[in-house]
This record gives structure tokens, C-alpha cells and sequence, in this order.
């Protein structure tokens, strides 16, 4: 695809409060649109979750009584806030507001919208967050997580998100000046923060700095119909400081392998919900942070990324962290370098990179299942592992993990690995018997490139309860 580039890497930090809309990501929005563009009220898509169902009901949302325009500058440089907040204001509390089909909305201003209540955001058009890095670094809400920062922030009660429009995170001048500045602080493009009784539904997101969506102090949300895509179109990847929708065909830069970061972290929320979505990145799929709880994700297609991941968890000494009550099912995973993924860091400090250290926290990963997955060119289509950000297995088995890892069931995982650690198609290895119990593999069936099924590393579990697996203690490293 077709890029225009936004500034030289010199010019970055005197960039001003302007979009510079991402053609691609425009292009595509404007391809989207029907030969007729009207200015119109949406239909809020039903709540169907499904074929599995939720941990807990959903609770019904009402019907809305009133509705508010969003007024645009519709210039793509204009910063459009005062308008949102204006509409969104208005119709609080019982009324539906409408970013319009065909217009161009320009945010420019960091937006705490934790207030929310009985509100439907029906976004029709195309939203472009500016690339004033200068402006978001210091102004972006400042999460309590691996330094994690966000845009906005969505919260309430009763908010429904939808519309078939496009939110545009301008990523590529925050990825060239990552690759200055490792420490630079990139906002999430949608912050789901203090939100429950919720849904975000049929929606494109493109380009984000950092994470697409972060899900925290949340409950009863429901994401599904998410289309995520987007790479960095110079030689500076697109990747994590720190650590899908219409199912479309996938898009991915595999020539320059840069495709984007984490599609979910789930953080201190219960009872979420992601489903029936295309993500193609290049971090972790989902991921379960800590006090993650009551999770479903299902019916995805995952392209380039770390797998759908529990953790990493147990990076900080102080904190407790517990996942628990988590099923993955049905998800297509492509050009990753995980599957089905465990990352917990070890007992003692270790440091993954420059900007990703810790070890040594307490907790547990509990009640965990992975059903039906399929495999195809992924370096480990299973991977446990408690020595995250620990390159030296004796000193991560010196010092094991605080965090235990109980009740795990993977099954019915098919497909092949890639060639990254042939003939091995997986990794479970624990950091001691005694905080790894009942893992359970069945019905698994994973071929490497040279034909060999089922190998894995394995280490202090229980290798009877890996039904099919031929264990070996060669151990190739892990991810």
C-alpha cells in the first residue's frame, strides 16, 4: 500500500498540531464509503455473543432518546475536540451522537470522557489523532502499567461505540522516533478505562502510536467486529515501548516485517469480551495483563504477532497478579512467533530490553483454556514459559517463579510452525514442579517444516498429562 510519509525524522519534535491524515488509512476509509454519502442515524449492531457465551450475562441497554450531530471542520487539520465535546455533552445521558459518513474529524486534544452514561458514539466517518508528539507526550492519560499512556479516555456506564468508521492513530512519525528514543511515551489509540456495561462494535482502527486497545478497571464490555491493521512504511518498526469487524482479507507489510503492537491488553477488568475481529500487528494479539479475570475471546484471525498471551505477569516485585477464568477459542494464527502463550517473569530481576525489566511479583495464572486454534507459520504453536526476559535458564531455575500456573487445558491445535526452531513446534517449561500443576495438552497435531509432529521442550511439568506430545530436553531457547 501506498504511504505518504509525514516528516523527516530531524523535523520531529517541532511538529505541530496537524493530522497529515495516513493516505492509506484514509484511502481506504474513502474506498469504504457508498456512492451516496448522507448525513444519516445509525443502528446500533445487537449484542450477540457467541457460539460461546460470556462468564456473566450482559445487562440490556436501552434505547436512546434524543440525537446529536458532531460538527467538523472537515479539513483534516482543524482540531475538531470543542465539536466532540459539545455533541458528546449534549446527548449524555440517554442520547446517541453522530461523527458523520464522509467527514473528517481532527483530535487534537487529549479528552477525558470517563463520565459517560447511557450514551451511544456512532462513528460514521474518519478520525485522525494529530501527530503533535510533543503535545501527547505531555498531555496523554498516563496509565499505571509499563508506562502506558492513551489519547482519550472512555469510561461509564451503558456506552455503545460503533458506526463502521475509522480512528487513525498517525503512528509513523511516533515510530521513527522511537527508533531516536526508546523512552518516548506513545499514547494507545482507544482507551477503555473505568468503562463497564459497554460495547465497541464494528469499527476500523489504523496506525496506532502503541497498543490499540487498552481495557482496564473495566467490566461487562464487549468488543467485536474490530478490523486492525497498519505498519510502519519506513525502516523504523512499529513496535511496543514495553512489553478484529468485517473479517476482511488480511493486510500486512511481510516485505518489511513491521507490522503494529499488542490488539488488546485486558488490565484489572472482568467479564470482557473480544470476538469475531481481524487483527494483523506485531505484538501480542491479546493480552491478559494482570488481574485479568472472566475473559472470552473468540472467532479471530491474528496475523503477525505474538500469539493470544497470558501475561507477561509477575514483573513487579510489590504486586500480586492474578489471570483467571480465561477461554480462547476458534482463533486463526499466521506469521507469529507464538500461539497459544504463557509468559511469566522469573523470581529474580531480569531485563528483556532497555525499556522492559522486572521480575519477582506474586500471584497466578488459573483455569486457563485454549480450544481450537489453527497454525500456520508460527514459531511455537504452544509456548509456557515462567524465565520471561530471562536468557539464562540456570539462573532463572536458581531463582523460579513466584507466580504459580495451574489448571492450563490446550486442545485441538492443528497446523504447522515455521522453521525458527525446527523440529520443535512447542515449549513448556516451568521454572520449578512445584508452581507449575495439572497442564494439559489433547488433541494436538503440529508439524515443523522437516515433517517431524509434535515435539516439544518440555521441562517440570507432567509430561503424562501432555497426551500426544513427544517431549525432549533439547531447548532451543524461547520467545
Amino acid at each position: 500500500m501506498l504511504f505518504q510519509p509525514l516528516f523527516a525524522a530531524t523535523l520531529l519534535s517541532a511538529i505541530t498540531a496537524i493530522a497529515s491524515p495516513t493516505w492509506s488509512a484514509q484511502q481506504e476509509y474513502t474506498k469504504s464509503l457508498p456512492k451516496s454519502v448522507s448525513k444519516h442515524q445509525g443502528t446500533r449492531p445487537k449484542t450477540d455473543i457467541s457460539p460461546k457465551k460470556p462468564f456473566k450475562p450482559f445487562p440490556s441497554s436501552p434505547s436512546r432518546n434524543r440525537v446529536c450531530y458532531v460538527s467538523s471542520h472537515n479539513d483534516g487539520v482543524t482540531d475538531d475536540s470543542d465539536y466532540i465535546l459539545s455533541a458528546i455533552n449534549k446527548c449524555n445521558n440517554g442520547g446517541h451522537v453522530i461523527f458523520s459518513q464522509g467527514q473528517k474529524y481532527v483530535i487534537g486534544t487529549a479528552l477525558n470522557l470517563t463520565y459517560l452514561n447511557h450514551i451511544d458514539l456512532d462513528i460514521q466517518g474518519y478520525v485522525q489523532f494529530t501527530n503533535d508528539t510533543d503535545y501527547w507526550q505531555a498531555n496523554a492519560f498516563k496509565q499505571v502499567f509499563q508506562n502506558a499512556t492513551t489519547f482519550f479516555q472512555l469510561g461509564g456506564n451503558d456506552v455503545n461505540v460503533y458506526g463502521g468508521g475509522f480512528l487513525d492513530g498517525n503512528g509513523q512519525v511516533w515510530y521513527d522516533l522511537y527508533a531516536q528514543n526508546i523512552y518516548i511515551l506513545r499514547p494507545i489509540l482507544f482507551g477503555a478505562v473505568g468503562l463497564h456495561n459497554s460495547t465497541i462494535q464494528n469499527l476500523n482502527f489504523r496506525y496506532s502510536p502503541q497498543y490499540y486497545n487498552w481495557v482496564a478497571n473495566s467490566t461487562n464490555v464487549l468488543f467485536s467486529n474490530i478490523s486492525i491493521s497498519g505498519s510502519s512504511q519506513s525502516k523504523n518498526p512499529a513496535k511496543n515501548t514495553v512489553s478484529c469487524t468485517t473479517l476482511r482479507p488480511l493486510e500486512i507489510d511481510l516485505a518489511n516485517q513491521t507490522p503494529l503492537q499488542d490488539g488488546w491488553d485486558t488490565y484489572r477488568s472482568d467479564n470482557i469480551v473480544i470476538q469475531n475481529s481481524n487483527i494483523n500487528n506485531g505484538d501480542d494479539c491479546v493480552s491478559f495483563k494482570p488481574n485479568s479475570t472472566n475473559i472470552l475471546v473468540q472467532n479471530l484471525q491474528c496475523n503477525g504477532s505474538h500469539g493470544i498471551s497470558v501475561g507477561s505477569l509477575g514483573q513487579y516485585p510489590t504486586e500480586t497478579d492474578i489471570v483467571e477464568n480465561v477461554l480462547v477459542y476458534n482463533v486463526s494464527m499466521s506469521n507469529a512467533s507464538d500461539g497459544a502463550r504463557i509468559k511469566v517473569w522469573p523470581g529474580s530481576p531480569a531485563a528483556l530490553s532497555g525499556d522492559l525489566q522486572g521480575g519477582g511479583g506474586k500471584g497466578r495464572v488459573n483455569n486457563i483454556t485454549y480450544d481450537t486454534m489453527s497454525i500456520n507459520n508460527v514459531d511455537y504453536a504452544i509456548e509456557v514459559t515462567q524465565c520471561y526476559g530471562q536468557k539464562n535458564l540456570t539462573a532463572c531455575n536458581e531463582f523460579p517463579s513466584k507466580l504459580t500456573i495451574s489448571n492450563i487445558i490446550m486442545k485441538n491445535i492443528h497446523g504447522t510452525t515455521s522453521a525458527k526452531y525446527n523440529p520443535i513446534s512447542g515449549y513448556v517449561v516451568c521454572s520449578s514442579p512445584s508452581v507449575c500443576t495439572n497442564i494439559k495438552l489433547s488433541d494436538i497435531n503440529l508439524s515443523s517444516p522437516n515433517g517431524t509432529v509434535n515435539e516439544f521442550s518440555c521441562g517440570n511439568v507432567d509430561e503424562s498429562l501432555l497426551q500426544g506430545i513427544q517431549c525432549t530436553t533439547i531447548n532451543k531457547g524461547y520467545n
